[in-house]
């Protein structure tokens, strides 16, 4: 079957347009994909890239109120899918059409998504815009879902300083908190530490003496050409930071990480529920799991 007989199968299946108003609408979608020489061609003379525009051309002639997408770019190799997600980015603005995609690339969702719901086991986690489920996860499952590499988890026990404020204390260190996290802590004896890689920072001879910094011991790294990845033992733990491409670290080495007090997330030790977030913003979340 050609592209162009893929396209209008639908249409004259349904008998609802004439070939006038078939050919018009084949046309149109041709030019806004620019696939108007593949119309002749079978499904054999394509590429991947080119099969799935003709698909997506078939779906946008049937002028439909709501496009439902599952996971169109799953078989492509990850340049296609880079080229396609730009065309499914610049379409969207185009036909201003709701699109309902469904997904397990959290890179896509994140990209292509106005609001995006995260599901585990079939429940809705958290439905947010896709920055603020990268700010402020409802719970473990989106904090560790959303971002890659995932967001470090450090279990900790929560003790009370001499002011007052919250102090979490794990084994390798400890970290003060913001009074404001009191009441989000409660009476609750443990919490789990959250914070991203791209959130720590290798302490530089220059910073000179950093308080509240991490004694950690490098394991891996991982050169990703605009920075590094450090695998690091921070007491019994594993961590990952970001570090400059061209810092001075090798296997073995034992540093200092410093982290960035404005992106903290504190975890419930139990139930994975989101206690504290530092950074403060005066958005509602849209929709948290058990809302």
């Amino acid at each position: 079957m050609t592209g162009r007989r893929n396209m209008t199968f639908g249409m004259k299946s349904a008998g609802d347009f004439t070939d006038g108003e078939i050919d018009d609408l084949v046309a149109e979608a041709a030019e806004m994909l620019d696939i108007a020489d593949l119309l002749d061609r079978k499904p054999g003379a394509m590429s991947g890239g080119e099969r799935q525009r003709v698909a997506l051309g078939r779906a946008i002639v049937r002028d439909p109120d709501v496009f439902l997408m599952d996971e169109p770019l799953s078989n492509l190799d990850a340049k296609l899918r880079i080229q396609m997600r730009a065309e499914l980015s610049k379409l969207h603005t185009e036909l201003e059409t709701t699109t309902i995609y469904v997904t397990h690339d959290q890179t896509e969702a994140m990209t292509l998504g106005d609001r995006v719901a995260v599901m585990n086991d079939g429940r809705v986690q958290q439905v947010d815009p896709p920055q603020r489920l990268y700010d402020y996860p409802a719970n473990r499952f989106v904090a560790e879902f959303i971002g890659d590499p995932a967001m470090n988890m450090l279990p900790a026990t929560v003790e009370e300083a001499n002011g007052g404020a919250p102090v979490l204390d794990h084994r390798a260190f400890t970290l003060p908190l913001p009074d404001d996290a009191s009441s989000a802590l409660d009476d609750r004896s443990s919490a789990v530490l959250g914070v991203r890689p791209e959130d720590l920072y290798l302490v530089e001879a220059s910073d000179g003496a950093y308080p509240g910094s991490i004694d950690a011991t490098v394991d891996v790294i991982e050169p990703l050409g605009d920075s590094l990845l450090l695998e690091c033992t921070v007491g019994e733990d594993v961590i990952r930071a970001n570090a400059n491409p061209r810092a001075d670290v090798d296997h073995g080495d034992a540093l200092k990480l410093r982290y960035d007090p404005e992106r903290l997330h504190v975890f419930d030790a139990d139930s994975g529920r989101a206690l504290y977030h530092s950074a403060t913003t005066d958005e509602a979340p849209v929709m948290h799991a058990g809302d």
